[in-house]
């Protein structure tokens, strides 16, 4: 990040200076991706100016890495034959991923220069539901016949595979584009220049439809290390396949939407940094007055226990820890059991186990915590506990229960909801820290409560 830093104060310098000879050489010794990071840190105004420096080639790699807004920027300052040139170098699931975040005036403008042939397959891409498999696959792929030659698979690779947005993996088809099998560039360099295709070819393919999940089709990426995956429709035809990079993409994309849920907040497609105050404002508010409403009923508790608390007053100096214990105890089951089951891991047929499982981690966790507790409380709380009129032990007793029951109680809530909310069709990940605490808070103080009514006493 500081080579970064010392790299955009470098450009603004050759910038101010109007050296934009050296300028060129800079950028054409740098990645796309670090291109794209620094000039998202450049003065907007600038960018235009930059972006003509770049070759063709090179324009449109660093493109893709901007960010929508960067990028409507750059299309509203284009010419036609500009934009023309943009768009030719672009692979068609990149085209479709800037169409799909731009403005109604600006993709008719894009389509508008688009290949008529290549408009046609954005407009079929565009048809899959978002978030299918569908929608992120691309149809720039080499297909090969199974009576094909080696030296004729060769022959059709170097035709069209400059077009391509991978070549290391080439599909077998029929004539009715059915897929019949895969075979490897490194299995075709291997073999004789006469082998038939169909004597190499590997036919057990792993594939997905084209209406698939895209989370599903990502991480099948990440199950078999995948470089392509195919996609097919309902009569097993190749009709696109979709490439690491868009399941990496995918990946992110979900695993930061979790973590917002998981934090209570409404997932968000823009970064943090482009993401305006009331934008966020209106992404985190809605999670934050149902979980206050929902508080509401720990409040109703407290009021309905005043007369014990009255009775004895120091025990609400322990309400917070437990409160906080039982809270952090269902955290701690329920992200663990919603990432096990965001990998496959853990699945609906598994409860039983996992909740034998959290019952025994529980009752180890809740004794630990409550002998440590019990000695804490005998040698720091006792003259504050004498103080008040009640006796040590027992009100150091009343905690220590309480908290066994409490983590007991947390680990079961905690690793039971997201699973009972996947079966009815609900992101496991609401059912993370913020909603897991607040129902483990009111079940913490009822515990709490009920425990020291009857070993102290009072009412």
């Amino acid at each position: 990040m500081e080579e970064l830093n010392l790299l955009k104060d470098k450009i603004l310098g050759l910038l101010i200076k109007k050296n934009y000879h050296e300028l060129r050489n800079l950028f054409d010794g740098m990645e796309p991706a670090d291109i794209g990071i620094v000039f998202e840190d450049l003065p907007k105004e600038s960018l235009p100016l930059l972006f003509r420096l770049l070759s063709k080639e090179q324009a449109a790699e660093v493109f893709v890495e901007l960010n929508s807004d960067m990028q409507e920027l750059l299309i509203e300052g284009f010419s036609d034959f500009e934009l023309k040139e943009v768009l030719e170098e672009l692979y068609l699931d990149d085209t479709v991923d800037i169409i799909e975040e731009m403005p109604a005036n600006v993709v008719k403008r894009i389509l508008k220069h688009t290949d008529p042939n290549i408009r046609a397959s954005i407009n079929e891409i565009l048809k899959y539901p978002k978030y299918s498999a569908g929608s992120i696959m691309t149809i720039e792929f080499v297909d090969l016949k199974k009576n094909m030659t080696v030296e004729d698979a060769f022959t059709r690779i170097r035709r069209i595979g400059v077009d391509k947005e991978t070549i290391y993996t080439c599909y077998v088809i029929d004539e009715n584009r059915v897929l019949l099998g895969l075979v490897s560039v490194k299995d075709l360099l291997l073999a004789d220049q006469s082998k038939i295709i169909e004597d190499i070819m590997e036919t057990n393919v792993i594939y997905v439809n084209t209406l698939d999940d895209q989370e599903d089709a990502a991480k099948t990426f990440d199950k078999y290390d995948f470089l392509a995956l195919p996609v097919v429709d309902n009569e097993k035809r190749l009709v696109g396949i979709i490439t690491v990079d868009d399941a990496i993409d995918v990946i992110q994309e979900e695993n930061t939407e979790d973590i917002e849920k998981m934090a209570a907040i409404m997932p968000n497609d823009k970064p943090y940094t482009q993401t305006g105050v009331f934008e966020t404002y209106k992404k985190r508010i809605p999670w934050l007055l149902l979980l206050m409403i929902s508080a509401t009923f720990t409040g109703k508790i407290i009021q309905s226990y005043e007369e014990a608390l009255a009775a004895c007053v120091i025990l609400t100096s322990f309400i917070p820890m437990i409160m906080d214990t039982g809270g952090n105890s269902g955290g701690q089951s329920s992200v663990t059991i919603i990432r096990g089951m965001s990998l496959n891991d853990i699945e609906m047929k598994d409860i039983f186990k996992v909740v034998w499982k959290e019952i025994r981690v529980a009752l180890c966790c809740g004794i630990t915590l409550a002998a440590a507790n019990f000695i804490k409380m005998l040698i720091v709380d006792r003259g504050e506990i004498i103080a008040s009129g009640q006796n040590p032990v027992m009100v150091a007793l009343v905690v220590c229960l309480t908290l066994i029951f409490t983590v007991f109680f947390a680990k079961l809530i905690g690793c039971t909801l997201p699973m009972l909310a996947k079966k009815v069709g609900f992101d496991p990940a609401v059912m993370a820290s913020p909603f897991i605490t607040t129902v483990v808070d009111a079940v913490s103080l009822m515990i709490f409560f009920r425990i020291a009514t009857i070993m102290l006493h009072i009412s």
